[in-house]
């Protein structure tokens, strides 16, 4: 099973920016943020903000420096989303899978957009959804 989780944008500070989105949204920044990740809840997904070292921010509608982001994806079983994904078009681009079985991994879909199959520590799988995102 898979499930879209998290909305990620790329920046040179996630607090900052997470701060204007929930001024923006008037929903609060997640207690558990910190320098390098931040994140909003917007019921079941969350607007995601992670640190990039040397940002370039996009340039849109121009295309010098293209719109950045990423969709993560929670998931029961790995090997069987990693197959599935494959089969349908997406690349494998890089693992992040620690030897206990949770983290990541990172593709991309047919026409080079990323995104990333995750299993995360804390979340249970129950009837279907992930609990404890």
């Amino acid at each position: 099973m898979l499930k879209l989780t998290d909305f990620i944008i790329d920046c040179p500070d996630p607090m900052a920016l997470a701060a204007f989105y929930s001024r923006v949204t008037g929903r609060a920044v997640k207690e558990d943020s910190d320098d390098s990740w931040a994140g909003i809840r917007f019921g079941e997904i969350e607007l995601a903000f992670q640190r990039v070292e040397n940002y370039t921010p996009p340039t849109w509608p121009g295309d010098e420096h293209p719109k950045q982001y990423h969709l993560d994806f929670e998931v029961d079983d790995v090997e069987a989303e990693q197959r599935r994904v494959v089969e349908l078009g997406a690349t494998l681009q890089k693992d992040f899978i620690g030897d206990e079985g949770y983290g990541w991994r990172v593709y991309t879909d047919p026409v080079g957009h990323p995104f990333c199959l995750c299993r995360n520590r804390r979340v249970v799988w129950r009837d279907g959804e992930p609990v404890g995102l």
